[in-house]
């Protein structure tokens, strides 16, 4: 029998403060309300989206995510949200219905509540610390909305999750016959949960947070987080803390890989070295056997085995460390690579560059790459030494083998086995530093 799930995501989301529709802020790299859909997809779903506020872009955010969409034309309450999925649904079989807000519902919940449905309706439920602001589930009567609860009810700490399976025939008849409630006129869907509805227990509270400010989405971040960082430790990765590491959905991590306190891998990052505390690695590759030591940040780079970088470097799109080669701190590189065994390891820029095997970069060094309207490359043979302060004026080349003193600027190619030194006349006045102090002190007094 086919399976439908139906996904209420038409709210606005006022205490999102944001321009942006509340079910689409992001979650470790995925909307908040593709979480939902992936965990029913995950047990073989159908899944109708009902849309109304910020409709364009909940279309648009899910539009390779396999879904039908319903549209609400008001927003008329939970009820009339599932009324507007009613041409999408099927003549029977079980549908199931939860809100586009609840991110952290799994795949495994899912099919325990569909394992245990019969009848025309079937609720999943769980005891709250605080019930307060809950529909209260009552014995012989179904679910009570706290605004209609008498104080007995109110003390009640069985609660509605949200997330029900109904029967689609016993929609077809009862949704059209829905009376609103006042003052609002809202139709709700807990009106189609009475005394003959199953009601199934022992669900965590957890799992079924309503996002509905900045607050609950970044504690949903943290119980994500939680649960991504406990199921990649079980594969052996290697976490500092599984608490202070953050690894985005689609991000692969493999067996051995370690991941430092505070570090965060972001995007489609590959990574199977050692990250150190504190990095940020973005759509980056990461080898075995690689280090990419403290407070490093690596975007659309790639690190090879046995290379180093940091601590505190930076590499930004079109990075290439090859094996054996070193990024040093407060270096930047930028669309070059670093061929194996080469070393940039203090205080330099490297851009729109090619650093042959083996050549040393002093500390200091540039590669001069814009010119205020193009970039320019700058090609470094291997063996070379680059020393200290040198600006290499592209587009330029430095051949095999060769030596540029510290301080020069190279603006002209320099051939492979040469030595360029380019330097300002270095003046020397012996006796003179203490009359020059003397002066100054006296102009200042």
């Amino acid at each position: 029998m086919p399976l439908t799930a139906v996904v209420l995501a038409a709210g606005l989301g006022t205490r999102m403060r944001s321009p942006v529709a509340k079910v689409l802020h992001p979650l470790l790299g995925r909307p908040m309300v593709r979480w939902i859909v992936d965990a029913l997809q995950a047990q073989g779903a159908d899944v109708v989206v009902v849309v109304h506020h910020h409709e364009e872009q909940v279309r648009g955010a899910l539009a390779d995510a396999g879904v039908r969409f319903a549209r609400q034309t008001a927003p008329r309450g939970t009820g009339d949200a599932l009324l507007a999925a009613l041409p999408e649904l099927p003549d029977g079989g079980p549908v199931l219905v939860t809100a586009g807000d609840t991110p952290l519902l799994r795949a495994e919940s899912v099919g325990r509540l569909l394992g245990q449905h019969h009848g025309p309706a079937t609720v999943a439920a769980f005891e709250a610390r605080d019930p307060t602001g809950y529909g209260r589930v009552v014995e012989g009567v179904g679910i009570v909305e706290e605004a209609a609860c008498t104080p007995r009810q109110r003390e009640i700490r069985l609660v509605n999750s949200g997330f029900y399976v109904f029967d689609a025939a016993y929609l077809r008849r009862k949704l059209p016959a829905l009376e609103p409630h006042p003052p609002k006129g809202e139709y709700w869907l807990t009106d189609l949960v009475d005394a003959r509805a199953k009601v199934v227990a022992g669900f965590g509270e957890e799992e079924f947070l309503g996002v509905n400010d900045r607050a609950a989405l970044a504690e949903a971040r943290d119980i994500l987080s939680r649960r991504i960082n406990r199921a990649w430790a079980a594969q052996g990765v290697e976490f500092d803390s599984l608490e202070h590491a953050l690894v985005e959905v689609g991000v692969r991590l493999e067996p051995g890989a370690r991941v430092g306190y505070g570090t965060a891998i972001r995007g489609e990052s590959r990574v199977a070295g050692d990250l150190g505390e504190n990095c940020v690695v973005v759509d980056s590759i990461v080898e075995a056997g690689a280090t990419v030591r403290a407070g490093s940040v690596c975007e659309g780079a790639v690190v090879r085995a046995g290379a180093v970088v940091g601590p505190l470097a930076r590499l930004r799109p079109g990075a290439r460390v090859e094996a054996g080669a070193h990024v040093g701190n407060f270096c930047e590189v930028k669309n070059a690579t670093l061929h194996p065994g080469a070393k940039v390891n203090h205080l330099s820029y490297v851009g729109d560059a090619s650093i042959g095997a083996g050549t040393n970069v002093g500390a200091g060094a540039i590669t001069c790459n814009y010119d205020g309207v193009q970039k320019h490359r700058t090609e470094v043979g291997a063996g070379v030494f680059i020393g200290t302060n040198v600006s290499l004026v592209a587009p330029v080349t430095v051949g095999d083998g060769a030596i540029v003193g510290a301080g020069t600027v190279v603006g002209q190619d320099v051939p492979a086995d040469a030595i360029a030194v380019g330097r300002p006349e270095l003046k020397i006045h012996p006796g003179r530093a203490e009359k020059l102090r003397a002066r100054k002190r006296a102009a200042k007094g």
